[in-house]
Order: C-alpha cells, then structure tokens, then sequence
C-alpha cells in the first residue's frame, strides 16, 4: 500500500506540474489532487522536494536494472534519456525549477553507478588503485551528466539513440585505455 500511495503521488504531481512550475504546487494541492490527507503526505515524504527526489530514484532503478555492464551502458545510458524524454513535461520542469540541483544528484549519482559498474568490469584483473578506478568514472559521470543537462535544458529534441550513438563513438575504447594507463607497474 505504501508504495502505491507514493506512485499515487507522484502521478498527481506530475500531472499538477503540466500546469504550473514545482515551485508553485503546495503540499494542500497535492493532496487535494492526489484525494489523501497531509498527514498521509508527511508520513512518506518531508516536503514535494523529498517526492521529486524519491520519484527519480524509483525510476532510476527501472531505467538501470541489469545494464551496468561494458557491453551493456549504452542500454543503459539510452534507458536513461528514454525516462527522462518519457516524462519530459516533469523533468524540464524541474530542470527549470528551484530545484535543480535535485536533477543534477539525481543524474550524477545514477551516471556514477552506472560507470562505475563499467571501471570495474573493465579493471578486473588489473592493477589499478581505486582511487584511479573511481576517477575514470567521475570523469565520465561529468561528461554524461553535461550532455543530458544540456539537452533538457534545449527541449529534449535530439533523439536519445543518436546521442548515446555518438557518445559511444566518442567514448569507444577510452575507459579501457585509461585504465591501462592507469596500471600500477605500468
């Protein structure tokens, strides 16, 4: 039941949200909308940024699950945009809103896990520190990031297939050769 009250949420502030930007819906809207009462709000959530931060983890999760892997980030770097692109109203919206920052962690931190499931695939059985590991997939984690945040901040309207095409023509190989460059001993 609680998680169909949060999903129950969540689609009550998306819808609320192709009306009017996030920094104008109330926690009294949206549970007007949503037909619960505020104490149901509270008990999930501390306040519609904490809803908004929980919706992009949940779908994170769903847009991640099993593709984590060298031969298997470029599904899941297209699952990504698919999600956002799937829910764009919501996400330009936040982008757009006070809460920016939200999209820019939430994106981050699915970037990194994302990436650094592929390091580590890539390093085994190398030598390589994990502080080295660990840069090599903040530094694509950044890279990833800034593309994404640029095309929601331009509308969405590039293709997710042809941005993971060419930044995996980009990226081809660079994770590999910086881990060997990175080899202790090498």
């Amino acid at each position: 039941m609680s998680q169909m009250t949060k999903r129950a949420l969540v689609a009550s502030l998306k819808e609320l949200m192709a009306e009017k930007p996030l920094d104008k819906i109330t926690v009294t809207d949206l549970t007007e909308h949503c037909g619960v009462n505020r104490m149901t709000f509270y008990y999930h959530f501390k306040d519609i940024y904490d809803l908004v931060e929980w919706a992009c983890v949940e779908e994170a999760t769903r847009a991640l699950a099993g593709k984590k892997t060298y031969d298997t980030w470029q599904q899941g770097f297209l699952q990504i945009l698919q999600s956002l692109q799937k829910d764009k109203v919501f996400y330009i919206n936040v982008y757009h809103s006070i809460s920016r920052e939200y999209i820019e962690q939430y994106l981050y931190k699915l970037t990194y896990d994302l990436m650094i499931g592929v390091v580590e695939e890539r390093a085994a059985g190398m030598s390589v520190r994990a502080e080295d590991k660990e840069f090599i997939a903040h530094f694509y984690k950044y890279a990833f990031v800034g593309l994404t945040l640029e095309w929601i901040r331009g509308g969405m309207k590039e293709a997710p297939a042809a941005i993971v095409e060419r930044v995996s023509t980009v990226t081809h190989g660079g994770i590999t050769n910086a881990l060997e460059a990175c080899r202790i001993g090498a």
